[in-house]
């Protein structure tokens, strides 16, 4: 939350406490011999949606958070040779251009946010690997594309994808095409060509010619049902007359 301005530079990946496994004791910073003793950095930190302290074990926390700044240009590719970073936030920003293909090798990211900047492109499909992710925010960007299949990325609110008009797949409602075929009747007589519509009136007439030879040679060949079916035709023939003779003498009384 401060006023820096310009392009993200490079150099940031070189951190090398963010890039190396594990730190020495020569690399903790955070603890200084003074009078009286050892005096040991403390830190308020906003993690994963609380304010925690962190003290003794504040070196092994790799955070970069640049958000609600005015940063412009690309996310340089070099960040994402920091493989020990945990928490990259650089949301709020005007950044333009498409997410680092390979940052789906910071592995050890707890926390993304990406939120409410310029990106475009899609979600690289590297991210599928980032299985220790629990906290993305991609919304409001100008993002496009089928969000990578992976347990990871299906996982989150559909809130943290909002935003991107051309982003679709689980876990927005939103089909890529391919996914899911138009609903609709399965044969659209506007959509067919001249040719389909032939066949649909061939095969609709050939269908009615042989339903219709099949129940006169049923009843030509079985007796019992030839009579049955014949009663019955001749009851409900007596059943109309009689309803169309009431009806009648009723809407000639009133």
């Amino acid at each position: 939350m401060n006023k820096l301005q310009g392009a993200i530079p490079s150099c940031l990946g070189n951190l090398t406490s963010m890039v190396q496994d594990g730190l020495t004791e020569s690399q903790n910073l955070h603890s200084v011999y003074g009078i009286g003793g050892v005096y040991v950095d403390r830190s308020m930190i906003k993690w994963q949606g609380s304010l925690r302290e962190f003290g003794s074990t504040l070196e092994l926390v790799k955070i970069i958070n640049l958000s609600s700044n005015n940063l412009t240009g690309k996310i340089p590719d070099n960040l994402t040779d920091l493989h020990n970073l945990i928490a990259l936030d650089l949301s709020m920003n005007a950044l333009v251009g498409e997410i680092p293909s390979n940052i789906g090798e910071m592995k050890e990211l707890l926390i993304l946010d990406l939120s409410r900047n310029n990106l475009r492109g899609g979600l690289p499909s590297s991210m599928s690997q980032m299985t220790l992710l629990n906290y993305l925010d991609v919304s409001y960007n100008s993002l496009s594309g089928r969000i990578p299949s992976s347990t990871q990325l299906q996982s989150f609110e559909p809130s943290r994808y909002t935003g991107n008009a051309g982003l679709c797949g689980l876990p927005l409602s939103k089909y890529c095409p391919g996914d899911k075929e138009l609903e609709g009747p399965p044969v659209a007589r506007e959509n067919m060509d001249d040719g389909e519509e032939r066949w649909f009136y061939i095969g609709g007439a050939s269908g009615f010619v042989t339903g219709f030879w099949m129940v006169c040679i049923a009843l030509i060949v079985n007796r019992r049902g030839r009579h049955a079916f014949f009663h019955v035709m001749n009851s409900l023939e007596n059943w109309v007359y009689v309803k169309v003779m009431v009806f009648t003498a009723k809407v000639r009384r009133v």
